[in-house]
Order: structure tokens, then C-alpha cells, then sequence
């Protein structure tokens, strides 16, 4: 088996909505795998956070009873983690909110966390094209990427085109670390 040119990176970006200010109110999740340079796969569903508070409704527009019977993180984890699959690394756009709500899903289901580095779009917007602000409807409009902005899928697939716009002027993800997403 050949390795994977540098330049054509396997990656997935994931995107959290969430129902309150607790990380473990995950209420949708969208996740974008990339493949050779090219959009292999979208995920996305509708989860049931462990409470029935909605806080963030007026953003997103996801309320309790869209919600109350779909299946809990845990339940659907299995089809999250065949939508990362071995990706070298995952992306997001502000990665520290979308690895926090990801990590401790994973440990309020009793699950392990994926261990893959995340690259933070924020970070890279700024890096590779100098964009401020950074918020993800400023980004998209800069690079001309389409977006629904607060809906999973639309926000993971945003993602995904400013990492492949990036690898397309140079940018390399490099060594990573784990934690902040950032190369080292």
C-alpha cells in the first residue's frame, strides 16, 4: 500500500450544535470526510442531549421536540466514528468548542474519545489569508464558500473547503498537537 501524497491529506470536519451552555448538549452533529482532496462522505443527525433545555434554539433553530426521539450521542456514536474513520486529523471552525463538546460527549456515553489532532479553521483563515474576523459566515464569504451558517452540515462542509483552499495555496498540516490543534 502506497502512502498518501502530502498534499491530499485524509481529514474530517465535525461541527456541534448544542442545545444549552453545557459541553454535553450536543443536539446535532455534522461531520464532512475528505478523501485524495475531495469530499468522500457527509454525516449528519440529530441527536437527543440528556436534558430538555433549549437555550441556544434562536440560534440554530433546533428545539426539544425535533429532538426527543432521536437517539442520545452514545447511540449514534458508532455511525460519528465510522464518519471520522482513520482521518489524520479532524477539522473545525473554532476546534477547541467542537473538541470540548466532543471529548466529553464521548465521556458522558463512556466512550473514549477520538485521538485524533484537530486543525482549528479559525486559526488557519488567519494564518494562510490574514481574515478578520474570523467568524465562519466572514471566512466563507472571503474564500466564496457556500453556508448555512448554524447547521451541522453546511458548517462541517464550510470547514473541510477552507482546509482544502488552504492545502491549495501550501498550507501542510505538519506535526500537530492534540491538543490545541496547532503545528508544531
Amino acid at each position: 500500500m502506497s502512502a498518501r501524497p502530502a498534499a491530499h491529506p485524509s481529514f474530517a470536519a465535525i461541527d456541534f450544535e448544542t442545545a444549552d451552555h453545557a459541553s454535553d448538549s450536543a443536539c446535532a452533529v455534522g461531520v464532512v470526510r475528505v478523501e485524495d482532496g475531495r469530499i468522500a462522505q457527509r454525516f449528519h443527525r440529530l441527536i437527543r442531549p440528556p436534558r430538555d433545555r433549549f437555550v441556544f434554539t434562536y440560534i440554530h433553530g433546533i428545539t426539544w421536540p425535533q429532538v426527543c426521539l432521536e437517539p442520545s450521542f452514545g447511540e449514534l456514536w458508532m455511525d460519528i466514528r465510522a464518519a471520522i474513520g482513520d482521518a489524520q486529523f479532524l477539522a473545525a471552525h473554532n476546534a477547541r468548542f467542537d473538541r470540548k463538546v466532543l471529548e466529553t460527549c464521548c465521556r458522558a456515553a463512556g466512550l473514549p474519545p477520538p485521538q485524533q489532532p484537530f486543525v482549528c479553521t479559525v486559526e488557519l483563515a488567519r494564518k494562510t489569508w490574514a481574515i478578520y474576523p474570523t467568524q465562519l459566515p466572514a471566512v466563507c464569504g472571503r474564500l466564496g464558500i457556500d453556508l448555512d451558517h448554524h447547521q451541522a452540515l453546511s458548517d462541517a462542509e464550510a470547514c473541510a473547503r477552507i482546509v482544502l483552499a488552504a492545502l491549495r495555496e501550501g498550507w501542510q498540516p505538519g506535526r500537530l498537537d492534540r491538543r490545541t490543534g496547532s503545528r508544531t
